[in-house]
């Protein structure tokens, strides 16, 4: 019979500084292996033994040092510097048609603080996936079949907008002004509406997940009306 023991350092949160695990000398891990058999085959299984458990313990020391040293990329992403182009606002005329609904371009297209109100023809049937919108106007335009997967609208105003058959699809909506917006057979799915105006929408056969349902129904400035036709408890 080969026995072999050896310690390992316990690791420890203290009260004050519970992020960072502090080593404690004085309460050792002990780990005991023993085998039966040929005594240089234990001596060399043991030690294959130790090597592996040294691996794993790298391993996990490293792994940790990497979350802890590593920020979350999502908690402090920031948008990109406003364009400087001259024709930026323009842009939204041509839409953006790489990737489309993935969200995919080769270049952002930037509309924020840009107006469109009562545009009635540009708009119509644009791709406008990933655009960045916040703070622009776009009061009365008619943005019927629009394509707007996974633009960022935050604090943009869609006051009285006809948003019928188009794909809104994980747009940022948060503190958007869309009183009297028209959401007739628009796909809403996976869109966020936090301190969102959403007054006298309408939402007749909109298309929305159930999660996302529960999430707009939440909003209470949504009128009795579009409460029924979102179907909202």
């Amino acid at each position: 019979m080969a026995t072999a023991t050896f310690s390992l350092p316990l690791y420890h949160f203290s009260s004050a500084r519970r992020r960072f695990p502090i080593p404690d000398p004085h309460s050792p891990l002990k780990i005991c292996c023993s085998g039966s058999g040929d005594g240089s085959k234990s001596r060399e299984s043991l030690f294959q033994f130790k090597k592996e458990i040294n691996y794993v313990a790298c391993g996990i020391l490293a792994a940790w040092a990497v979350t802890a040293a590593s920020p979350v990329i999502a908690a402090g992403q920031r948008l990109p510097p406003l364009s400087t182009e001259p024709n930026r606002c323009e842009k939204a005329f041509v839409g953006n048609t790489i990737g489309q609904a993935n969200g995919v371009y080769d270049k952002p297209i930037d509309l924020r603080f840009c107006d469109y109100s009562n545009d009635k023809s540009n708009l119509k049937g644009k791709s406008l996936a990933a655009a960045l919108m916040s703070d622009a106007k776009f009061d009365g335009a008619d943005m019927t079949e629009v394509v707007m997967s996974k633009a960022y609208a935050v604090g943009a105003s869609f006051k009285g907008v006809d948003f019928s058959n188009a794909v809104l699809d994980r747009v940022n909506f948060g503190k958007a002004n869309l009183k009297g917006a028209v959401f007739k057979n628009t796909v809403l799915s996976g869109s966020t509406f936090d301190e969102a105006q959403l007054e006298d929408a309408t939402f007749e056969d909109t298309i929305i997940g159930y999660i996302d349902l529960q999430k707009i129904c939440r909003n209470t400035s949504i009128s009795p009306d579009g409460r029924a036709e979102l179907g909202c408890r």
